[in-house]
């Protein structure tokens, strides 16, 4: 009997997420992909003096991604921006923080901008920025109370999350919800296929799971 043949897949090279963030991590693993790496980039989040939402999101994402060196991997950085009018929203960490937000957002729509930069391991480095609009339901003093109190709020920019409580609020999502919640898988996907890393093609594999035609009478 002869030796059943073995197909040895290639390992992908490696891949450095540039985020402490566990929503970026989730969104990279929807999409079949596991850091080998995650790195807490340390860098000065404060704007500069009138800088814009655009600016500053793209500019975070940049000195992110350029505080990891490392030859041998891909890198992902990116940096998400909620910004009502020209107004950078901070990441609530205290309750009055987060109330501030709140109050501004409610019963309008406000900017989300994501900024995504990532280097290869030749060090091509490609970035790209994606703007989602978001519409918020007017907020009684009751429901700003509730959510304060759920805490979900800290350490987020503009004081909330899409993905959990604060999706109750939004009457309005123009652009990519991945995006607010923050790192727009689209882009990413194709950034890093430009770049050569071995991302699966979203249609890999249909024609394998074609059924099989009923038997003609």
């Amino acid at each position: 009997m002869g030796e059943r043949s073995v197909t040895h897949h290639p390992r992908p090279p490696s891949l450095i997420l540039a985020s402490a963030s566990p929503r970026r991590l989730a969104l990279l693993r929807q999409i079949g992909l596991e850091p080998t790496k995650i790195l807490s980039p340390n860098i000065d989040e404060t704007p500069q003096k009138a800088e814009s939402p655009r600016l500053y999101a793209t500019r975070m994402a940049t000195e992110k991604l350029a505080t990891v060196q490392d030859e041998s991997a891909y890198i992902i950085a990116a940096d998400t921006v909620v910004a009502a009018g020209t107004r950078i929203l901070p990441k609530a960490e205290t309750v009055e923080q987060a109330k501030f937000c709140l109050t501004l957002l409610s019963g309008r729509r406000h900017h989300v901008h994501t900024a995504l930069a990532i280097r290869s391991p030749t060090g091509k480095t490609a970035t790209r920025l994606v703007t989602s609009v978001v519409g918020f339901a007017r907020l009684d003093a009751a429901t700003t109370t509730a959510y304060l109190a759920s805490g979900e709020w800290q350490g987020k920019a503009g004081a909330y999350a899409i993905q959990g409580i604060a999706a109750t609020f939004i009457n309005f999502l123009s652009g990519s919800f991945s995006s607010v919640v923050g790192l727009p898988l689209h882009e990413t996907t194709n950034l890093l296929r430009g770049l050569g890393y071995p991302v699966i093609p979203a249609h890999a594999g249909i024609h394998a799971f074609r059924p099989t035609p009923p038997p003609s009478c």
